[in-house]
């Protein structure tokens, strides 16, 4: 399986199909983490596209192994903007998503399963929205602390202080 930067650099190169398969990688999950800012799908999808639209247009140099924290930061700076274009509040919210259970799961484990998601989603709404990002990127996208700090223009202790800080509230 190719790195993430070697499918950059062979798009840049002309393989246009490199940059399909990074959509198809980050797509689904890039879109989840702008309508955490946005909370709304559609225009989630929209500035998910946008993100990728600036790699197509800009092509910028991309250092190894900052490619999924480069196009996050890319992600979080067009949620913002959109958000002051809207004046709406920031905030962290999941949606419900009704999967097709697994038919080797008992229902207890099904039950208990959706009742620690909805818990975990009801205690990450009631967090600092740094706290709630730090949370997410490190648990949900499972970034290292040094990749968080770029997308949040934090240093790696002030990323640990806020999984730490955000872990005991």
């Amino acid at each position: 399986m190719k790195t993430d930067e070697s499918l950059y650099k062979s798009y840049i190169n002309g393989e246009d199909a490199c940059l399909s398969l990074l959509m198809e990688r980050y797509g689904d999950r890039l879109t989840f983490y702008i309508n955490g800012y946005l909370h709304d799908l559609h225009d989630a999808e929209d500035l998910m596209i946008e993100s990728f639209a600036y790699l197509i247009v800009k092509k910028p140099s991309i250092k190894e192994g900052c490619f999924k924290a480069y196009l996050y930061k890319i992600a979080r700076n067009l949620s913002l903007r959109s958000l002051d274009k809207k004046h709406r509040q920031r905030d962290f919210s999941f949606q419900d998503v009704e999967d097709e259970p697994d038919k080797k799961m008992f229902i207890e484990e099904i039950i208990q399963e959706k009742e620690r998601y909805n818990s975990l989603h009801l205690c990450m709404e009631g967090l600092n929205s740094d706290y709630r990002e730090a949370l997410y990127l490190v648990y949900f996208e499972d970034m290292h602390h040094a990749e968080v700090g770029r997308i949040m223009k934090k240093s790696e202790k002030q990323v640990a202080d806020l999984v730490y800080r955000g872990r005991k509230s």
